[in-house]
Parts: C-alpha cells; sequence; structure tokens
C-alpha cells in the first residue's frame, strides 16, 4: 500500500488498481476490466460515435469484446461447439478473437471462465480500413493469397461490395496469422481447434463458401494442414444477445 501511495506521488497520470490475485489466490478481474473497456472506448477508432450515445442513454455502454466474451461459457447451447474453438467477430472498427484457454501455449494465467480475448484495432474493414490493407500488403502470403480468391492487389484500392468481401476475408487470414506459431504474438495451438465461430458484421457479408475459402487457405498454407476446424457463423447476432443475458443475470 505505502508503495502504491508513493507511486501514485511521484509518477503522473498513473492508474493504480486492486491486485487481480485475491485474498484466497483466485483471479478477481472485475476492476480491471471495467478500467480496459473504458480505455478500449476511449481509443478505439470510431470512439467519437461512441460518445455520442452517452448523450442519450445513462445506462452502462459495453464494448462487444466484453459482451462476446460473457457468452462463451454457455456457448453450446446456442451452437454445436465444442471446445477448444475460436470465435472472430469482424467488424467496422475491429476484429476480435475470443478462445478457450486450452489453446495457449505455456499459459500461466487461469482467468475465471477459462476464455479470453484479443482486440485488433487495426483491423476492421470501416473504421480501421487503412491499417487493415497496409497489413494485408505487408504480409508474405497477401499476394498468393488474393490470387487464390481471383482478384489482385488492385481490389484493395476499391471501394465496393466486392472489396469489402476480400478485406473481411483478409482479416480473418490475418488475425489467424498473427495468432499462429508462424508469428510473433500470443501463440495458439491452432492445430488442435475443433470449432471457429464468427459473428459481427462478417456475418452479414460473407457466405459460407467465402469463409471455408479462406480458412482452408489458412490450414493449408500456413499450417499445412488438409482438415479444418468445424465453422459456424453467427448470422443473428445471437451471441451477442447470450452475452447481454448473461451480464444482466450477474448483477
Amino acid at each position: 500500500r505505502n508503495d502504491a501511495k508513493f507511486i501514485e506521488k511521484n509518477i503522473k497520470d498513473i492508474v493504480i488498481l486492486p491486485n487481480i490475485i485475491g485474498n484466497k489466490l483466485q483471479v478477481v478481474e472485475d476492476d480491471l476490466r471495467e478500467y480496459l473497456t473504458n480505455l478500449y472506448q476511449s481509443d478505439i477508432m470510431g470512439k467519437e460515435d461512441i460518445k455520442k450515445l452517452y448523450n442519450i442513454t445513462s445506462n452502462q455502454i459495453y464494448s462487444t469484446p466484453y459482451i462476446v466474451n460473457n457468452a462463451l461459457p454457455r456457448l453450446n447451447t446456442l451452437f454445436e461447439v465444442t471446445d477448444p474453438f475460436l470465435v472472430i467477430d469482424i467488424g467496422g472498427a475491429t476484429t476480435d478473437i475470443h478462445y478457450s484457454t486450452d489453446l495457449v501455449e505455456n499459459k500461466n494465467l487461469i482467468t475465471q471462465s477459462g476464455y479470453d480475448r484479443l482486440v485488433f484495432k487495426k483491423l476492421g474493414v470501416f473504421k480501421s480500413r487503412d491499417s487493415l490493407v497496409f497489413g494485408a500488403k505487408n504480409n508474405e502470403f497477401v499476394y498468393e493469397l488474393l490470387d487464390y480468391l481471383g482478384v489482385n492487389e488492385n481490389i484493395l484500392e476499391e471501394y465496393s461490395p466486392k472489396a469489402t468481401t476480400t478485406l473481411m476475408q483478409l482479416a480473418i487470414f490475418l488475425v489467424l496469422y498473427q495468432v499462429s506459431k508462424t508469428h510473433d504474438y500470443v501463440t495458439l495451438k491452432l492445430e488442435i481447434l475443433n470449432s471457429i465461430v464468427l459473428t459481427g458484421g462478417i456475418s452479414k457479408v460473407l457466405s459460407d463458401e467465402d469463409i471455408d475459402k479462406i480458412i482452408h487457405f489458412f490450414y493449408k498454407k500456413i499450417l499445412d494442414f488438409t482438415e479444418i476446424p468445424n465453422i459456424i457463423t453467427d448470422r443473428n447476432y445471437e451471441i451477442w444477445t447470450l452475452g447481454m443475458e448473461e451480464i444482466h443475470n450477474g448483477k
């Protein structure tokens, strides 16, 4: 406690939160989660749109990663999913992934729910479109991937339904690539993955064929696998509804 007071006094703009390891040596993440949720909302591309909502409601505004993550323990009540699974939520501002912690290599932190998430703020297809295109152009496999999809690099400069479809496919590929063994990020054991669930704006744009095609490319090219996990698309935002119900019931 004395250290916290000293640090708070001598370091400008520091934020001190309660220890996430409680007295019973269990993870108590509520304060940290709330702080990171607010930080996420203040930093996300498109934050000006979120701020407008505070003028018309007194309700708590939750980030979609938080909502989706709350649905994961009961996801099997909606779809036929088997642990370990991965949920990919692609929208206009970010691409978020939610995963069973069983997938994490060298896991050293156990969350209360057994699931965790990563938010890729630069892999959205609208608000962060430019950074998504930049990331795609700098990936060593992107031109081979575009050829596989039957398009060329000019599609990255277009604003059309076909371009949006391609960008969403690229977002799927890039996020899987960044958490695979080929990339120095959080490494997930994608080779043992049983199910991939897709939700968000992507569910209203990509067909089952569009999704299957990109995931087949990733598994064959990057992981050297011919079989892919079971793919489920949440086309009615059922995961989001379940997540809000879980948050409401948990209060």
